[in-house]
């Protein structure tokens, strides 16, 4: 299994790491089938994701999509970051091998349940921000039991 030069680059030098204390949003994602754990913290000021932290438990794709992702999505406005795919964070990562593709999944997820936080924590309603793509499964997982 090979990784790009920028999948190494953001698991060797990861961007964002550590967590935001207050938070403006929290999401958390993980897969049940191999262990991976994520957890995105956002600060958001006038509509703007000032600063954005990870905290990861996984392998190094795991860890280089976290880094990524929250550089894709640093600086820009909530309704930018709400249209993060996986693929978009798969593709700027260089690609991914398939079996490693859900990490980029993990990391869309955990933001979008942070966006979500957001809007929860402020009386909106996610699906205004979100629309469809509002996370309903907490853990990620393809058969999730909760």
């Amino acid at each position: 299994m090979a990784y790009s030069e920028m999948v190494m680059d953001h698991f060797t030098n990861p961007r964002n790491v550590g967590e935001l204390d207050p938070a403006d949003g929290v999401g958390e994602a993980g897969n049940a089938r191999c262990g991976d754990q994520m957890r995105i913290t956002l600060r958001i000021r006038d509509g703007i994701i000032e600063d954005v932290k990870f905290l990861t438990l996984g392998c190094g794709a795991a860890i280089a999509s976290s880094s990524m992702a929250t550089e894709m999505i640093k600086g820009r406005p909530i309704s930018q970051a709400a249209k993060l795919t996986d693929r978009a964070v798969a593709e700027a990562l260089g690609g991914l091998p398939p079996a490693k593709l859900h990490c980029s999944l993990l990391a869309e997820r955990a933001i979008k349940l942070a966006l979500a936080d957001y809007c929860t924590r402020r009386g909106l309603d996610p699906a205004e921000i979100l629309g469809e793509s509002v996370p309903d499964c907490p853990c990620s997982c393809e058969e999730c039991s909760l």
